[in-house]
């Protein structure tokens, strides 16, 4: 089958994801489920709340007995019990009578309200039992309790197939009996850096030699993007030694990233190791930096070489690589959250490509996004990355954007589930 030459960034996207579905099904213990996908509907074993029980400190009454209450003509009751949680009172509440409660006790059967403790005036003892309280307001039945069932039902579906479990989605399950559950299995990542010129970042490099920074950049991506990253050791720029490392890695793990090597220079071998390995589907993205994005299947297992430079590593990796990884964790939304924001200084574009410019996105004193390029743009660079939190998008064709232009920008630090 014939490559295309060149792709753009949508199709690139497209056909990396048609390459990919969601991974199989394990269970997890309760803490292993943030941030991960249900597999299945998750029920309640009980109603919560199990009982209806006070939403706060107060006093415990039938709410006909404050009907006639005023400022000018209290209501004065005495309180006959306390009830503090992890306790109950069964008995009869009388005329002219309440029960001090605490937040979360149950509510007396013989009640049907209650009034906070800072609404509630002192006539004698200290407002627990043997005192007498007042009251100068009525109140409804129903006031201040939270009933049973409230939140769920026993049997109730909290979490649906398909939905993402959060920090408090952790104890909603853990209150609702749910301890263990099904998700979708998080894929394992092989990454591969590639060059002879690389060493490892605990080794000071001689002449000629650069540390590996890409691997360790790459690996921090895939675990954000809830991948289990594993570092594999540097490929030295060799066809047959990249080729018997991809397709070890293709035996062990769901997707094999490789960066640098993905050009057409002499040393360049990652198009070349997919072509003669497996099926190479890609080759150039219509994107600056990073055109040079490889992607096919060995092994059916997806592989895509990255390009050397750390920004189009980086760049790639977000628009692209991401997107599928999600995918097989049973995520359903892909792509970063865009807005559109004003540019604080000129950008001149010379290339016909999609270029993706790191910059800083903030808020104007009118209330508009603003936004501002960082001022070094070398894709050789880590640094103006890390003092980012967008991509600055200017599409494809020349043209001179100038401060006060509105332009697209992709947020590097919100979720795909945010809508702006």
């Amino acid at each position: 089958m014939a490559i295309p030459e060149m792709i753009s960034l949508e199709d690139a996207r497209e056909l990396v994801l048609s390459h990919v579905s969601a991974m199989g099904v394990e269970e997890v213990d309760i803490l292993d489920m943030i941030g991960r996908v249900a597999a299945v509907d998750l029920s309640s074993d009980i109603d919560i709340a199990p009982f209806d029980h006070s939403a706060m400190d107060g006093f415990a009454m039938r709410a006909e007995q404050l009907a006639e209450a005023s400022g000018e003509h209290p209501v004065e009751l005495d309180v006959i019990a306390e009830v503090p949680a992890g306790s109950y009172f069964e008995g009869e509440i009388a005329e002219g009578q309440c029960v001090r409660i605490m937040t979360g006790a149950p509510l007396p059967s013989a009640a049907d309200c209650m009034v906070k403790y800072e609404s509630v005036g002192i006539v004698s003892g200290d407002g627990r039992e043997g005192s007498r309280v007042s009251f100068t307001a009525p109140v409804k039945p129903g006031d201040q309790i939270r009933r049973a069932g409230e939140e769920a039902k026993a049997g109730e579906v909290i979490v649906h197939v398909g939905e993402v479990v959060h920090s408090a989605g952790v104890g909603f399950l853990a209150g609702c009996g749910v301890t263990r559950a099904k998700t979708y299995r998080r894929p394992k990542v092989a990454i591969i850096a590639t060059g002879s010129e690389l060493v490892e970042p605990t080794e000071t490099p001689t002449k000629g030699k650069i540390r590996n920074s890409n691997s360790y950049a790459l690996a921090a991506c895939a675990i954000d993007a809830g991948a289990v990253p594993t570092i594999l050791a540097i490929s030295p720029d060799d066809f047959e030694g990249l080729k018997a490392e991809v397709l070890a890695a293709t035996a062990d793990y769901d997707f094999v990233i490789t960066s640098g090597g993905a050009a057409n220079g002499d040393y360049d071998f990652i198009k070349k190791v997919v072509d003669a390995a497996g099926e190479l589907l890609m080759t150039t993205v219509n994107m600056r930096p990073g055109k040079a994005q490889t992607f096919g299947i060995v092994n059916d297992t997806p592989v895509f070489g990255l390009p050397g430079n750390p920004a189009a590593a980086y760049l790639g990796f977000e628009m692209i690589i991401r997107p599928a990884l999600r995918k097989m964790q049973g995520y359903s939304h892909f792509e970063r959250p865009h807005v559109r924001a004003r540019l604080t200084g000129d950008a001149k574009k010379k290339d016909p490509r999609r270029i993706f410019n790191r910059g800083t996105l903030t808020k104007g004193a009118d209330g508009v996004y603003e936004v501002t390029l960082a001022k070094n743009q070398s894709s050789g660079l880590f640094g103006p990355i890390q003092r980012s939190n967008c991509f600055i998008v200017l599409p494809e064709g020349p043209g001179k954007f100038q401060a006060g232009d509105f332009v697209d920008c992709v947020l590097l630090d919100i979720p795909e589930e945010v809508c702006l």
